[in-house]
This record gives C-alpha cells, structure tokens and sequence, in this order.
C-alpha cells in the first residue's frame, strides 16, 4: 500500500513538473519526484540504489540544473515563453511512449522469475558488479555530457547580446563623460 502511495505522489511531482510554467518551481518539483523514486527503491529494500538515487540525481543532477537555470540568466516567475502551444501533441506523444514502454516492460520481464537464492538483487554487492561491469561506458557517456552543459550554460552566460553591448557602451561613455567633466 505504501509503494502505491508513494508512486501516486511521485507521479503527481513529476505532472507538476512537465505542467509548471515557472522553471524554478518545474527543478523543485524534480527534487519531490526523483525523491519519491528513491523511497520506492528504499521500499524494495534497495537501499544502495536508493542512496545513489539521492547522490547522483537529487545531490548532483538537480544542482547542476539549478547552476544552468541561474546561470543562462533564465526568468525566475512566470515564463509564457515556456509554454509553446503544442500541449495536446506533446500529451499524445508522452502517452504514446508511456504505453511502448509499459509494453516492452511487460513484454521483456513475461516470463522472467526472480531467484530467491544467492545474495539479493538489490545488494550492494550484485549492484555494483552489474554497474562496474555492463554500465560503466553509459555512466561515463553521461558524466561527460553534464559537464559538456554546464559548460555550455557558462559560455551562454558569459555571451552579451547586441543590445546588452549597445548599453554597456553608452553606460561607458557616460561615465567617460562624467569623468571629464569632474576634471
């Protein structure tokens, strides 16, 4: 019952998510979905996975979205620039998705049986073979293109626009002028 309510909130966080006109609040509401992600994993006694949930995404992934939001000098309120129109194609897009994945889930695991012997599956052991095994290029893949973003969110940070430049110039001429007059 637990496990229910926890998927219930944690699906309701991210719909808040996706829905949210307001980028700050959208990252926040990240933060309750990835969290409720990890108490499913503390649910099903996968408490390795659940921590590297919290350390990886909640601790570094969230953080590096927020740097990326400050950063890019996105608008802290509203921004009716997120929100481009094409909500019902996106709802069929994500439903469309959402039921290829549910099928190939089912599909994939029909038959599959979960072995009670040896260690659990969730263990600390097992779970580190796997990733240090069969994962480690993914991982990395994925640790170079998060800092590839936040590279790129300093560079578009650090980038003036033609009318910023415009009025940096005329507030340096001012101040130029100011100067010459105080002589």
């Amino acid at each position: 019952m637990a496990f229910v309510l926890v998927g219930l909130a944690t699906l309701g966080a991210a719909l808040v998510t996706v829905t949210t006109k307001q980028l700050v609040h959208a990252a926040l509401w990240l933060v309750v979905a990835l969290g409720g992600i990890a108490v499913e994993y503390l649910l099903l006694t996968a408490e390795f996975i659940a921590w590297v949930q919290v350390l990886i995404y909640l601790g570094s992934v969230v953080v590096l979205l927020l740097f990326g939001l400050m950063l890019t000098k996105a608008p802290i309120g509203r921004s009716p620039d997120a929100d481009s129109g094409n909500r019902w194609v996106a709802l069929g897009v994500a439903g469309a998705a959402g039921a290829a994945l549910v099928w190939v889930v089912v599909d994939a695991f029909r038959t599959t049986w979960i072995g009670l012997d040896g260690p659990a599956q969730g263990s600390t052991k097992v779970s580190g073979e796997i990733l240090f095994q069969h994962w480690v290029l993914p991982f990395e893949a994925l640790s170079v293109l998060l800092l590839a973003a936040l590279i790129g969110a300093i560079v578009l940070s650090r980038r003036t626009t033609p009318a910023e430049a415009a009025a940096d110039a005329a507030d340096a001429a001012a101040r130029t002028g100011t100067e010459k007059g105080q002589r």
